[in-house]
């Protein structure tokens, strides 16, 4: 039974959203959130990468930085730019990327059901970046980027936010780096959020889609807090996290590419040679580009082409989820023992590209210096949900979603 509710969101005025609406933290490093907030003072990425506004010598893991996203956040409520809703609500946000729309519930969601497994995972977070987004919530007593949630689609929940999307939004702008239309409706009537928190009740699980290292965190704060109030209720703010809860139905997932800087020590004839022991390998026509149209097909870049990639039988076990991914087939059969990367989430000679950047940028990171580039069919969301119902992880990068969610349309605070 999945448990949301409604709460004070604090929001930027109408006219100030498409100024302060931001990249999430974990989507742009340090240098890009720098360039991004050039002229742009009322940027969110102020809070959720306040680095930006600090010397270049100083760690974005420094305490400076906690105070100064405090600093800031406190500053865009203090002048007014960010306001406290008058009433508890929920919202619906809805994105729009080219054709492709979706409408999630802006809620908050249950420590107690991350803890219990109601909430289900199909990652691995990293200590250092969980260290850090728990200090950023504790230090700003507050829940700034949401938690991207799914669940399989409910047709009366589907009905009602159809029905309250047909009415003018509160928020309504495009944004200026990709183009995706962001809009934001408030539900503040009672009887419609206890419609949907009753119909959220009837689920036995939600499934963390995107944003694994705050959920995590949020958990830790809200545990901290817990045991240190000895007349916890289990009703208090601390209880509950900030999220975006889409129907399954709805998600795009693009595929989540890599790149390899070297071949090991092999010539190109020797690396395809080896690579052939596990997959059929088709050289493509000259100029002629390869995207895997089906599972268990690969496209791969060398510096002479495109060659289509399909894995033989006995690379994979059928029976296995995890096994099974395309991901997997690629790192156990490929990356791990001909390219030696064991690790790749430590391993600083492979690199991921988003799908959103097109199959161009494989091809521009060969041409300048990487010496291979793999594309995958992107995996689905009944992967996700088939391996975090089973309690097995996903590999590291093998999901990458758009559009992505914008910071600072609404954040929660814990008290």
């Amino acid at each position: 039974m999945a448990k949301i509710r409604s709460f004070y969101g604090y929001r930027p005025r109408k006219d100030m959203v498409a100024q302060v609406a931001s990249h999430p933290y974990d989507v742009v490093n340090t240098e890009e959130a720098r360039e991004l907030v050039k002229g742009k003072p009322h940027s969110f990425l102020h809070v959720v990468r306040s680095e930006v506004d600090l010397p270049t010598d100083v760690h974005p893991y420094d305490d400076k930085v906690y105070a100064k996203a405090k600093e800031n956040l406190d500053n865009l409520i203090s002048s007014g730019i960010m306001v406290k809703d008058e009433k508890p609500s929920l919202y619906l946000y809805q994105q729009q990327m080219g054709d492709h729309k979706q409408v999630g519930i802006v809620a908050c969601a249950s420590i107690e059901d991350y803890e219990n497994d109601v909430i289900k995972k199909h990652e691995l977070t990293r200590a250092d970046k969980e260290n850090d987004r728990a200090k950023h919530v504790e230090v700003l007593n507050a829940n700034t980027g949401p938690v991207f949630l799914t669940y399989p689609e409910v047709d009366s929940i589907d009905k009602l936010v159809n029905e309250l999307i047909n009415v003018e939004p509160e928020f309504d702008f495009t944004a200026d780096d990709d183009g995706t239309i962001h809009r934001l409706w408030p539900v503040t009537n009672p009887e419609y959020i206890e419609f949907f928190i009753k119909e959220f009740e009837k689920m036995p699980a939600l499934y963390v889609a995107d944003g694994h290292h705050r959920s995590a965190s949020a958990f830790r704060v809200g545990k901290k807090h817990r045991e240190a109030n000895p007349n916890h209720t289990g009703d208090e703010e601390y209880n509950f996290f900030l999220a975006v809860i889409f129907p399954g139905n709805q998600l795009k997932i693009m595929d989540y590419n890599r790149v390899v800087l070297d071949l090991n020590g092999l010539t190109q004839d020797e690396f395809i040679k080896k690579v052939g022991e596990k997959f059929t390998v088709e050289k493509m026509p000259a100029d002629t580009q390869y995207m895997p149209e089906k599972k268990h097909s690969f496209g791969m870049y060398l510096p002479d082409g495109w060659y289509q990639m399909t894995a033989k039988d006995g690379t994979f076990d059928a029976n296995n989820f995890v096994d099974a991914l395309d991901v997997s087939i690629l790192q156990n059969n490929l990356l791990s023992p001909i390219l030696a990367i064991g690790d790749p989430r430590k391993d600083n000679r492979i690199d991921f590209v988003g799908g959103i950047r097109g199959i161009g940028e494989l091809e521009r990171r060969v041409k300048e210096g990487d010496a291979v580039a793999f594309a995958l069919y992107p995996t689905s969301v009944d992967d996700l949900m088939h391996i975090a119902d089973t309690g097995t992880i996903m590999p590291p990068k093998s999901t990458w979603f758009e559009p992505k969610l914008k910071s600072g349309l609404v954040v929660h605070f814990l008290s």
